[in-house]
């Protein structure tokens, strides 16, 4: 595909990585002198130099003298509509949906060159977003949108202010976004048959109340469970949908669970028994350890939402240790654009390390192997083998002896996306065999 999204009729090149130390995504062990084959957007072959087919035809070598390569990281849980720590996320109350948008496509970027090949935006961005990154014309990661968020008057979904505007509506979604308040069963089928129709690739619930919304709090249930059995079914029904639940205090992760949801989204309050229900499901819990790291500034928001944050960061922080060692399925995501500024994603990995227990592989799984099962793109990327598509990180560190250093963009030293080049900070892809990313 050209950067067009139209074929130029060009010849694809073959280019060789060799030289390199291979993190393949799998969980499988480094592999100390590796080499990847990429033809176009897709890698043909990858595995340990000694084993690369002697009849490689006519190829491009570039060799990248011992550096690390990692599959691109999947951020399942972003929003790209909000600004992070930057800006309030009700300025967009003041601003045109042109100007808005034109934030956003620097926040595309600026993820894509830190490592984030691919993102779930679980409320914010319509497909014309995901729309404009397939065909080439934005830069920015692979995009999955859910559109909007679903909750029920006076839950997480619900930021009408005192006058009656709704500033979610507003300040985040853009014309044309189907809301997120429902009402009842029937306006719940109603609105993710909606959601289909707008070209959602998942649904967002919020099954809890939250920390940042102004009428609820984390510990109620945000839907009641006929509610969210409706939105599961209706998922299933159009091509089996995933289901997210933000869900934070126990009623919402207990509804959730129950229904059938694809992954918890924060799942702080998660106990014993509900831990063994998630493991027998098979669901994934998304914890965002990144957002618990970044209060919210008491300067800049209520003093309600200001209390929720500090004591529910900690409760988030102490769980989700208990989550992993009892087996949950852990996939990463950030929060980005809440509390937690864009382009940081990489920084999620040590905290899984940290507070998760995870070891540095397994967290890598989590953001690559398993990040890309949670998505339903697995058949697309999450690890680096024959028949996926060439997205992939080269950084001068060992992550597995330093996973807190891919948070920091100056490890980052290359980004390749579908065989595009998004990023080359250090001219290690020097020459023009992988094209650029872009129109």
């Amino acid at each position: 595909m050209s950067s067009s999204g139209e074929s130029s009729g060009a010849p694809t090149p073959r280019v060789l990585l060799h030289g390199l130390r291979l993190i393949d995504g799998t969980g499988s062990a480094p592999v100390a002198d590796a080499a990847l084959l990429i033809e176009g957007a897709v890698i043909r072959w990858a595995g340990a130099s000694h084993e690369l087919p002697e009849d490689l035809g006519k190829v491009v070598r570039i060799a990248l003298g011992g550096r690390t390569v990692c599959p691109g990281f999947i951020d399942t849980h972003v929003h790209f509509a909000l600004p992070g720590p930057a800006g309030n996320p009700l300025q967009g109350l003041g601003e045109l949906p042109s100007y808005r948008v034109l934030k956003v496509l620097d926040r595309l970027r600026v993820t894509l060159e830190n490592g984030v090949t691919t993102a779930r935006d679980l409320m914010g961005l319509d497909a014309g977003f995901r729309q404009a990154v397939e065909e080439g014309r934005i830069a920015g990661p692979r995009l999955l949108v859910s559109v909007s968020m679903l909750s029920q008057r006076a839950g997480h979904a619900d930021f009408t202010l005192a006058g009656g505007i709704d500033a979610l509506a507003l300040a985040v979604a853009f014309p044309g976004s189907p809301p997120g308040l429902v009402g009842s069963v029937d306006d719940m089928r109603a609105r993710v048959r909606d959601l289909v129709a707008s070209g959602a690739d998942c649904v967002k619930l919020a099954t809890s109340g939250g920390v940042t919304s102004p009428h609820d709090r984390p510990e109620w249930l945000g839907l009641r469970p006929e509610m969210i059995r409706a939105a599961v079914e209706e998922a299933q029904a159009y091509g089996g949908l995933p289901v997210a639940a933000h869900a934070i205090g126990r009623p919402g992760i207990e509804a959730a669970v129950r229904a059938g949801v694809t992954s918890i989204e924060h799942g702080y309050a998660l106990d014993d028994e509900l831990r063994a229900e998630m493991v027998e499901r098979g669901q994934f819990l998304v914890p965002t350890l990144l957002e618990t790291t970044q209060d919210l500034d008491p300067a800049r928001t209520s003093p309600s939402a200001y209390e929720k944050g500090v004591r529910w960061h900690r409760i988030a922080q102490e769980s989700v240790g208990l989550s992993a060692a009892a087996g949950v399925r852990i996939a990463m995501g950030t929060d980005s654009g809440l509390a937690v500024g864009h382009g940081r994603n990489l920084q999620e990995l040590a905290l899984l390390v940290k507070f998760a227990g995870l070891t540095p592989m397994a967290a890598i799984v989590a953001a690559t192997r398993d990040a890309a099962r949670l998505c339903g793109v697995h058949g697309t990327t999450g690890t680096l083998e024959a028949g996926k598509a060439a997205d992939l990180v080269v950084t001068d560190v060992d992550p597995l002896a330093d996973i807190a250093s891919l948070g920091d963009p100056a490890h980052i030293l290359a980004v390749v996306k579908e065989g595009r080049i998004a990023v080359d900070r250090a001219g290690v892809l020097s020459g023009n065999a992988l094209p650029p990313l872009g129109p």
